[in-house]
């Protein structure tokens, strides 16, 4: 499905997101875990995304292959989910790009608690086959400098181990969906802390119930966040968003304050962005962040500064390679077909604020990845494209083509 784009320079509506796409799988297997399905409030989020559908159906195996498509949540979730299920075989597999991410440093660390997973074909890689056994606790060393999936997949299924004390070698990437993972397992029952910054200390017992409503999600609401930006005219609430919220990527909120969009958090959990001065220091310099502790907002930000033609310098994006696609890669070619040079280092990416006009119209390929297709769109406020595969979106945010291009 291909999508051609015509946003006009004033958007007038209120959006209603879907669900965090983070929280409600670490949901649903810590429900899985107590041996239930997963009772939850959705505050008004509009419907689950193909990645939830996928982890709900996935966990409702007992024995055979498990196909989790495209969905590496479910990837990384479900290796440890499985492995403490003792009398259950599966094989876990994934898409053709899931079997070229790399799930070795989870797997290592389960077999330090006794697990029982073989690969099947490369080794490092999917396909898993798992036998479910006993897991056992203790110290647990794994690097942390990869995927945070890995240490919460670990994490989630540890008191049932017996507790551990995980350490985390390297640079932590990601760090705020780990404290998302302690603090959903603190709602359970489960006490687990961060002891040093490299190390988490959970100890052993059971999940007890708990009421958890999901909020809204925060990597939706940087696509409108980042159209604000792009068209600053433009009237915008969004819907439901908590201001204290467990999610890493709510600072898409300061990222987006020098670039000329303000956050009004109403009583109804609802978020006003407002129109704000651009800093000025971004007129005598460039945008730089490090942004290794929410790298899934990387792919609207570059798209936004590239089309506000403001030079930046983002460090911390090494793991962007390892994502749906090579999200470093896929924004250098697809930008470029715009006019937009980029240059990437193994862990930084920059622009000189520069643009080589193009005539036109451009087809921008989403490498299918959902989030490269949500930032790509953006490019619709200053050039005449086309979206190819399209329908990816429905990874994270099946509304997105419906709310972005009905007026």
């Amino acid at each position: 499905m291909d999508y051609r784009l015509e946003i006009p320079s004033v958007i007038d509506r209120r959006v209603e997101l879907p669900l965090s796409k983070s929280i409600a799988a670490r949901a649903l297997i810590i429900s899985a875990l107590r041996d239930e399905q997963c009772k939850v409030e959705s505050g008004g989020c509009d419907g689950r995304c193909d990645d939830i559908d996928i982890l709900a159906s996935c966990l409702k195996h007992g024995d055979g292959h498990v196909d989790v498509g495209a969905a590496g949540t479910a990837m990384r979730f479900l290796t440890a989910y499985f492995a403490c299920r003792p009398g259950h075989t599966v094989t876990l597999d994934g898409s053709e790009r899931m079997r070229q991410r790399p799930i070795g440093v989870l797997v290592d660390a389960l077999r330090q608690m006794g697990a029982s997973i073989e690969y099947v074909d490369r080794e490092g890689y999917p396909p898993l086959k798992i036998a479910g056994c006993p897991l056992h606790g203790g110290s647990i060393v794994m690097r942390g400098d990869v995927s945070s999936q890995y240490a919460s997949a670990v994490l989630m299924v540890s008191p049932l181990a017996g507790g551990i004390t995980l350490t985390l070698e390297g640079d932590i990437v990601s760090r705020p969906y780990i404290d998302m993972t302690l603090a959903m397992m603190r709602h359970h029952g489960i006490e687990a802390h961060f002891a040093s910054p490299t190390t988490i200390v959970v100890p052993a017992g059971h999940y007890v119930p708990a009421p958890i409503i999901i909020e809204g999600d925060w990597s939706a609401a940087s696509y409108w966040l980042a159209l604000k930006a792009l068209l600053p005219e433009s009237r915008l609430v969004l819907s439901p968003l908590a201001q204290d919220s467990l999610q890493g990527d709510r600072a898409i909120v300061e990222m987006m304050k020098p670039l000329g969009v303000e956050c009004e958090f109403a009583g109804d959990a609802s978020v006003v962005l407002h129109r704000a001065s651009l800093d000025s220091a971004l007129m005598q310099g460039a945008y730089e962040r490090d942004m290794a502790a929410t790298p899934d907002l990387v792919p609207a930000l570059v798209v936004t500064l590239c089309l506000l033609r403001v030079p930046f310098r983002l460090a911390g994006v090494a793991t962007l390679r390892l994502k749906e696609s090579d999200r470093l890669e896929a924004l250098c070619v697809e930008l470029a077909k715009l006019g937009y040079r980029l240059e990437v280092s193994d862990n930084t990416l920059s622009y000189d604020g520069s643009h080589v006009p193009v005539t036109g119209e451009v087809a921008l390929c989403p490498h299918d990845d959902h989030r490269l297709a949500m930032a790509l769109s953006l490019a619709a406020t200053r050039h005449k494209i086309v979206v190819t595969s399209a329908e990816v979106v429905s990874k994270s945010y099946p509304q997105w083509w419906q709310q972005l291009l009905i007026f």
